[in-house]
């Protein structure tokens, strides 16, 4: 009861700064205007595969139809939304410390690890609430204003995903982004509580996801052995849930790395927020 308590409290204070309404601010300005952008470009786009598949496949629907604009934000947004996500993942213990808040925590008979666990839980529903909210504006709208129907993937050649099928990956690769982002919250919580300013853990955790990328993405030889190691290897995942088959071992590898290394983060976080002197 008491870790409930606590829970709703940190959320209260999370949805109560300005900071935690960024991202959606910037998401229901810039996602429906990529839609609109996108719907004027693919007429061209949709005409040239449309009489490339026509002779072998029936298309139900438009092939540039919300699956397919889903698809494209989707690929689009994954190295925007960690910045948005540590805006609030790094003010939730340098916040408090920089206000001197942990002192009246430290005056009831509350345990550390209640107090890490409520933030912990409060943040990650925000990363939740946040990622639902991308799959509503990515997805829902794009149906909404470019209609349903076959998806197509290019992907070996051009899969042909009917409607239902498409629905139920989206739901998965959402699924997985979601553990994506929830490992970002765990990195910028571990920096929050090594400062008392919250700039420092949002700098740090984009710096770690950047420095990463630039890792699992150059094509250099001198990389290749350690990409497997690097989290940021895992966070394009997401695309295979749209191969078929799916490569289930593949995603659970990836999916298994990214749980290891989201507890990681925590743990560590833990024991330096457990050690620290929160009373001067």
């Amino acid at each position: 009861m008491i870790l409930l308590k606590l829970t709703q409290n940190e959320l209260y204070k999370i949805f109560s700064l300005i900071r935690s309404y960024i991202g959606f601010v910037f998401f229901t300005i810039i996602i429906p205007l990529i839609l609109w952008g996108y719907g004027l470009g693919t007429t061209h786009i949709q005409g040239q595969i449309e009489s490339a598949v026509s002779e072998m496949f029936f298309v139900e629907g438009s092939p540039t139809n919300g699956f397919t604009a889903a698809y494209f934000v989707m690929n689009f947004f994954y190295v925007h939304i960690p910045f948005l996500i540590a805006l609030v993942g790094g003010d939730i213990f340098a916040g408090e410390q920089a206000n001197g808040t942990f002192r009246i925590y430290a005056t009831r008979p509350i345990s550390r690890l209640s107090i890490f666990i409520s933030k912990t839980l409060a943040t990650m529903i925000y990363t939740l609430i946040f990622m639902l909210y991308f799959g509503l504006l990515t997805l829902g709208l794009g149906l909404i204003w470019h209609g349903g129907g076959d998806m197509l993937v290019f992907h070996q050649g051009i899969l042909i995903l009917e409607g239902g099928d498409a629905m139920r990956r989206f739901i998965l690769a959402y699924g997985f982004s979601f553990m994506n982002m929830a490992l970002v919250s765990a990195i910028a919580i571990f920096f929050s509580t090594m400062v008392r300013n919250a700039i420092g853990p949002v700098i740090g955790t984009m710096a770690i996801i950047i420095f990463s990328l630039m890792i699992s993405t150059i094509p250099l030889e001198v990389f290749k052995n350690i990409q497997p190691y690097v989290f940021t290897t895992y966070f394009t995942n997401w695309e295979k849930v749209f191969y078929d088959p799916i490569p289930w071992i593949d995603l659970l590898r990836g999916f298994s790395f990214i749980v290891a290394n989201l507890f990681m983060f925590l743990g560590i976080a833990f024991i330096i927020f457990r050690r620290k002197d929160i009373l001067s």
